[in-house]
């Protein structure tokens, strides 16, 4: 039914940018809600941003002024555009949503930002 799928990670410098893609490949449902999280290596995973069906989003604190979050809801896509890209954003990536009550994660990107 629900397969997230992730693209648009790798190694960039510090300063530069990247962009997320997370797309389903199963159930083609608009869903309400759609998440991005990251986890780094021996921390918890964390909510980086997240955006509604009508274009609500919610950002991490570290991330403000920084990242956007965006879907285009006929691809039933969502998007995170990375800009200013610092060190510590260093993690893997995965996106979240929530179908019938459960939970789904894509498989994770890896983003690794060098100094």
């Amino acid at each position: 039914q629900v397969q997230l799928v992730e693209s648009g990670g790798g190694l960039v410098q510090a300063g530069g940018s990247l962009r997320l893609s997370c797309a389903d490949s199963g159930s083609r449902f608009i869903f309400n809600y759609m998440g991005w999280y990251r986890q780094a290596p021996g921390k918890q995973r964390e909510l980086v941003a997240e955006i509604t069906v009508a274009g609500g989003t919610n950002y991490a604190d570290s991330v403000k002024g920084r990242f956007t979050i965006s879907r285009d809801n006929a691809k039933n896509t969502v998007y995170l555009q990375m800009n200013s890209l610092k060190p510590e954003d260093t993690a893997v990536y995965y996106c979240n949503t929530i179908f019938r009550s459960r939970s789904f994660w894509g498989q994770g990107t890896q983003v690794t930002v060098s100094s």
